[in-house]
């Protein structure tokens, strides 16, 4: 068993899209996925890495063509066991980093909302952002969800007490950019790495979002608000979310990509 099954099999990834602070990520998500969708008659739909489905089986249930691919099969079948038989989805196994099974400039909107959080080298990333670039349809739309490096720094070496361990573990550069492999699950990036990413391809930057912001930092106090409060949070979130002074301090970011 590799890193990612074993962390998969035991992480309980659905619960925490369920809480409050999951929710945040999610709706924010979800909210960009619907403004990219607005003008778009009968979107064609792949969501690579699709996970257990939070995103995938809920446009699926709107009534949207989705294809749903995923590596890991645990959550493969967390997914299918969300589906009545119903709904216009195709839920297949597959790689981010080989996507040949589709053709070229197929689909409406490609979302990879889970890859890059688990490719650890350059080469690996280019790939599967080549990929998803070539199955989109010129003008087409392409999500790519981050994990960022600075919250990690923050919350878990200085936060946690786990600096000490992380630099005898020689797991920072001398900028405090942290190193990950694969026994680490998550690589971390920083907006600059991302935008090196995308000049690699015919593609255009439409927004880059902070999809939880500072929600994380304060995820008890966030779970334990109740629902009128929690509203205000949201609204608070989505007013500031697209703020790029504040991007780089989010633990996950919303790359929104068009074809050219």
């Amino acid at each position: 068993m590799n890193y990612l099954d074993e962390y998969y099999n035991n992480h309980d990834e659905e619960g925490r899209l369920l809480s409050h602070h999951g929710q945040v990520e999610y709706l924010t998500t979800m909210r960009y996925i619907k403004e990219c969708l607005e003008g778009i008659s009968n979107p064609i739909i792949v969501e690579v890495g699709a996970g257990t489905g939070r995103y995938s089986v809920a446009l699926a249930k709107q009534g949207l063509r989705v294809t749903a691919v995923e590596l890991i099969e645990h959550n493969l079948e967390v997914l299918r066991s969300k589906l009545n038989g119903t709904e216009p989805i195709n839920a297949i196994k597959g790689n981010a980093l080989d996507l040949s099974v589709f053709g070229n400039d197929i689909f409406d909107l490609t979302m990879l909302l889970g890859p890059m959080y688990h490719l650890f080298t350059r080469e690996d990333k280019l790939k599967a952002l080549s990929e998803a670039v070539r199955v989109t349809k010129p003008g087409g739309y392409i999500l790519v969800a981050y994990c960022m490096n600075e919250p990690t720094v923050i919350q878990y070496c200085f936060g946690a007490d786990n600096l000490q361990r992380v630099i005898d573990d020689n797991l920072l550069t001398s900028d405090w950019h942290c190193i990950s492999e694969p026994k680490q699950v998550f690589e971390l990036v920083r907006v600059e790495d991302i935008e090196s990413y995308n000049a690699e391809f015919p593609i255009k930057r439409m927004k880059l979002v902070a999809t939880d912001g500072a929600t994380n930092y304060m995820r008890q106090k966030i779970d334990e608000m109740d629902d009128h409060t929690f509203k205000k949070w949201l609204d608070y979130h989505f007013a500031i979310c697209e703020r790029q002074d504040l991007i780089g301090a989010s633990h996950h970011t919303l790359d929104i990509l068009r074809k050219e």
